[in-house]
């Protein structure tokens, strides 16, 4: 007499599938936990790729900066419209620089440029209460450095920046640096400080800090 083969009970089969649905759910979970994570890594990531970019680019350009008396007298009669100027704060900085890249074949311009840096609200439209790093460059030198020119961002999510001038006679730093003092209309500061000061992926303050050292520290004479 053959045995009947036995098959698996309702319980058997509840518990089956529910120990699927259960490993099933752990697997989900470890997915979405590792595709958040690696979101969120990139993120920090090119926060601090764009973080190093900016950094970089101002100490490349604050140490190409450059005053110089190879203007139009007769027509640049005060220390004001002068073409060529560093005007330095705590919380901005305006200053011509020889660091210019052309991007197009012909164009009309050179190395020399008028650059400013500050931290202000995001000009992204879809941002609204961000404050950002922006960068403002004027290709072509005339009056008023402090109009013009195109804007960029440099740094996402800025809370402030800082700039202190090192003023080799004292040896001390200085909040402020201006050019168009008569005291100060042929001398750059030989160092920059810049201080970055935002949030990190936790939400702490933190800030970063790098110098860089101007190379044309003092102004180019005129023509005889």
């Amino acid at each position: 007499m053959k045995r009947q083969a036995r098959g698996f009970t309702l319980m058997e089969v509840v518990i089956a599938v529910a120990i699927t649905a259960f490993i099933g759910a752990i697997i989900g979970v470890t997915f979405n936990t590792t595709i958040t994570n690696k979101d969120i890594i990139e993120s920090q990531a090119e926060r601090y790729r764009m973080l190093r970019t900016a950094m970089n680019r101002m100490v490349r350009e604050i140490g190409a900066a450059y005053i110089s008396d190879r203007y139009d007298s007769k027509r640049y009669r005060d220390a004001f419209d002068r073409p060529t100027n560093f005007v330095g704060a705590r919380d901005k900085l305006l200053f011509t620089s020889l660091s210019h890249q052309r991007l197009y074949a012909d164009a009309k311009e050179s190395d020399q440029t008028v650059i400013e840096y500050q931290v202000k609200s995001s000009p992204d439209s879809k941002a609204k209460g961000r404050m950002d790093l922006v960068r403002r460059e004027k290709a072509i030198l005339e009056e008023r450095m402090d109009r013009g020119g195109t804007e960029d961002t440099l740094f996402e999510g800025a809370k402030k920046i800082e700039f202190q001038y090192w003023n080799s006679e004292r040896k001390q730093w200085e909040d402020e640096w201006d050019t168009r003092r008569a005291e100060r209309k042929t001398i750059l500061p030989t160092r920059v400080k810049i201080t970055l000061f935002a949030v990190d992926e936790n939400g702490k303050d933190i800030k970063y800090t790098t110098q860089t050292r101007i190379m044309l520290n003092t102004e180019f004479p005129r023509f005889q």
